[in-house]
């Protein structure tokens, strides 16, 4: 199953730098090269992705954004948007919500893809899913309905010429209950060399890889294909 998607605007929102090579890069990439305008919201500034407490969070912030630029590029994302929440504290709150709406309202996209705020844990993996993930999904689901195809919400953007917006589709990661498969054999190789840019938060990359082959390779054999992203897809009828 996949979308067809040429002409298409896709909007991925994620909490922190890396979250979206690690959970869509494959689909990114296939999508970018099939003609889609992809574009990125990163919720916050990355300040604590790392181990090293000698490390300013400062540079750190400029890292991880300097990665993420990188990785996107080698994607096909046409544009990357940071916002500067602090990482670890991320709220679904009004602020977060409008800034949200804002992007949705300025690129109009026809799918959003984020994390499933549903997603707790995976034994399987031995995963616990951050809390920023949760509160980055459910804040954009917010987003998309009720706020940004609200006219009465955050009336102040009609003055920015920020008119609503109806998003069609939605889609989410979350490795335990997948019904929509993209088949990435053919950019399997492009999402690793992507990850591979965030630098700063791998000490064993080789480890990483494979995790991330593993992944790949039971979401295939869900979809019968060698290697695939599987997401919840959300058609929005109303």
């Amino acid at each position: 199953m996949d979308f067809e998607v040429q002409g298409k605007t896709i909007l991925f929102v994620c909490a922190h730098p890396d979250d979206l090579e690690f959970c869509f890069g494959g689909t990114v990439a296939k999508w970018a090269g099939e003609g889609a305008s992809i574009y990125y919201l990163i919720l916050t500034d990355g300040s604590k992705g790392c181990e090293d407490p000698q490390l300013d969070p400062t540079e750190l912030i400029k890292t991880r954004q300097r990665e993420q630029d990188e990785a996107a590029k080698i994607l096909g994302v046409k544009k990357v948007i940071f916002l500067d929440h602090v990482d670890g504290e991320l709220e679904n709150n009004p602020k977060l919500r409008k800034q949200i709406v804002r992007v949705i309202r300025k690129i109009k996209p026809d799918i959003v893809v984020t994390m499933d705020p549903t997603f707790v844990y995976d034994e399987k993996y031995g995963i616990i899913n951050h809390p920023d993930h949760r509160v980055a999904g459910q804040t954009t689901l917010d987003s998309v309905y009720p706020f940004a195809r609200n006219h009465r919400a955050f009336p102040e953007l009609l003055d920015e010429g920020l008119t609503p917006h109806h998003v069609s589709d939605i889609l989410l990661f979350n490795s335990l209950r997948m019904n929509f498969f993209v088949d990435i054999e053919d950019t399997l190789a492009k999402k690793l060399k992507a990850l591979n840019c965030h630098k700063s938060q791998f000490k064993d990359p080789q480890a990483v890889e494979k995790l991330v082959i593993l992944v790949a390779q039971n979401a295939g054999k869900k979809a019968k294909l060698k290697y695939a992203e599987g997401l919840t897809w959300v058609h929005i009828n109303f």
